[in-house]
């Protein structure tokens, strides 16, 4: 069973150069798939080579334009090979899509987690977030502006005692994401947080607290999201946290949209004040 919205977006980014990083399975391959199909010519990188060559010969038989390069997101040599292959062939950067991911490989407390299996999933989730966004952002900084979309998780809003790498990476990244887009307000830079909901992907169907679960999300609902953000018909709400399945791109762009961009703390990550004379900061 899918979320209860269905899928009824095709938005054209006919002109767009997309790097999608974490392209070769899941989320990220339909993200690939389905932002070729709407005409972005898209970049991918995964660790797999095997999973890379697939998916850019699903896309090129489908007509779409695509170019997988295999790399590492952790290793910064990766990540500069990858974004100077697909800039040199593609085009220059103007979204990029950070969806290269890890999760905690064993469910257990956090004082009884593997400090080095801990540690790998900040360094995927968090440290190779960066190195993509530092190799990329200064193209399009100098060219005056581009997108930057995030892939983030409710876990990143609840203190998820199982996972603790997996929600400790993920909420740093609405951090990372509000500061880039402060820093990049002024260069024309706007920066969206997408949580997927839940989609039927290897990596949740083999999570324990997914053993029972029999409704998930329509992969089709995160690309749609994904796109409008893409587009630059959600700028107004840059810095924000959205959430496919649950926020529909059409509404987003009216009056929904225009609700949550006039409330400053509307979807940021912050602290709720106890009241007018509360100490914060």
């Amino acid at each position: 069973m899918s979320a209860a919205r269905s899928s009824s977006e095709a938005t054209d980014l006919t002109g767009l150069v997309v790097l999608v990083t974490g392209g070769g399975r899941g989320i990220g391959r339909a993200l690939v798939t389905g932002l070729a199909a709407r005409g972005a010519a898209v970049g991918l990188c995964a660790r797999s080579a095997e999973q890379v060559e697939e998916v850019v010969d699903v896309v090129e038989t489908a007509g779409g334009r695509c170019l997988g390069v295999p790399g590492d997101v952790t290793v910064a040599g990766d990540v500069a090979r990858v974004v100077d292959t697909v800039s040199q062939t593609l085009g220059s950067i103007d979204v990029v899509v950070c969806n290269a991911g890890a999760i905690d490989p064993v469910e257990t407390n956090p004082w009884r987690s593997d400090l080095d299996a801990w540690w790998r999933v900040l360094e995927v989730n968090l440290l190779g977030t960066q190195r993509v966004l530092q190799a990329v952002v200064p193209s399009m900084v100098e060219r005056g502006g581009g997108r930057i979309i995030g892939l983030t998780s409710g876990m990143a809003l609840r203190d998820v005692s199982d996972y603790s790498a997996y929600c400790v990476s993920k909420t740093a990244l609405l951090r990372l994401s509000g500061v880039y887009a402060e820093a990049g307000r002024e260069h024309g830079l706007t920066v969206f947080d997408v949580a997927p909901g839940v989609v039927r992907t290897a990596m949740t169907a083999g999570m324990p607290v997914m053993a029972d679960r029999d409704e998930w999300t329509d992969p089709a609902l995160v690309v749609d999201l994904v796109a409008a953000a893409a587009s630059g018909t959600l700028d107004h709400l840059s810095g924000r946290y959205l959430r496919a399945g649950v926020d529909d791109p059409a509404e987003l762009r009216a009056e929904v949209g225009a609700r949550l961009a006039a409330d400053p703390a509307a979807r940021r990550l912050a602290l709720r004040p106890y009241g007018d004379d509360d100490p914060l900061g």
